[in-house]
């Protein structure tokens, strides 16, 4: 049987580095998690989630899927914002899209992915909603990014939207929800401006916060 060596040195030479710049690292780790995060982000490798916001092993709670889509009926990706609102009692959820996507290209394109097809059927939806607006952009580079950006903001809405979530407000658990994203080309993050402490919040951003991504220059 084959053995991947090299990811076997790898993973020796990481951790010898972590013990000698901090002895303590994996005895602390191992005790608990204790992440301030949820972050829900998409599958594409080139976003490592940890990497990209500087943070180390334990401080990250991170759910990654095609696209970084928050469907009502994946058990999947619900168990994880659960288990990290009422176990590890995270303060700040936040959804991370990034530009050059292959999942909203996919959608954007109406390509053929196989079984992939049925899970982005999801984002489909938000095409159709956003249609007309989205083809009145005549350079398509600007179109798949606005479809990126709305893509994160109605995943933020539909975390929002959680049963998990809204019961956490009703009980005064301080959670915000945040839409970001990711430019692969130069490695920074933007913020999206839809930021939700509330209900209230979240049905003002509905309106206001959608609004915003057309009026934003690229």
């Amino acid at each position: 049987m084959k053995v991947l060596n090299q990811l076997f040195e790898n993973n020796r030479r990481w951790a010898a580095n972590q013990t000698e710049s901090d002895p303590e690292f994996f005895t602390r780790l191992s005790k608990q998690q204790s992440p301030e995060y949820l972050w829900i982000g998409c599958s594409d490798s080139r976003v490592p989630a940890n990497e990209i916001v500087g943070l180390l092993p334990g401080e990250l709670f991170v759910h990654r899927n095609v696209a970084n889509l928050v469907v009502e009926n994946d058990l999947n990706c619900l168990s994880v914002i659960q288990f990290a609102v009422e176990a590890l009692k995270v303060k700040n959820i936040i959804v991370c899209g990034h530009y050059g996507c292959g999942g909203v290209k996919a959608v954007l394109d109406e390509t053929k992915l196989g079984l992939a097809d049925s899970w982005l059927a999801n984002m489909t939806l938000i095409k159709e909603k956003f249609k007309n607006k989205l083809f009145e952009i005549r350079d398509e580079r600007t179109r798949f990014n606005k479809l990126c950006e709305l893509n994160v903001v109605v995943q933020v809405f539909n975390v929002c939207n959680t049963e998990i979530i809204q019961k956490a407000w009703q009980r005064n658990q301080s959670i915000t929800v945040h839409g970001w994203i990711y430019d692969i080309k130069d490695g920074l993050l933007q913020d999206l401006d839809v930021c939700i402490t509330n209900p209230t919040e979240l049905e003002k951003a509905k309106t206001e916060s959608l609004l915003k991504i057309f009026t934003k220059s690229h």
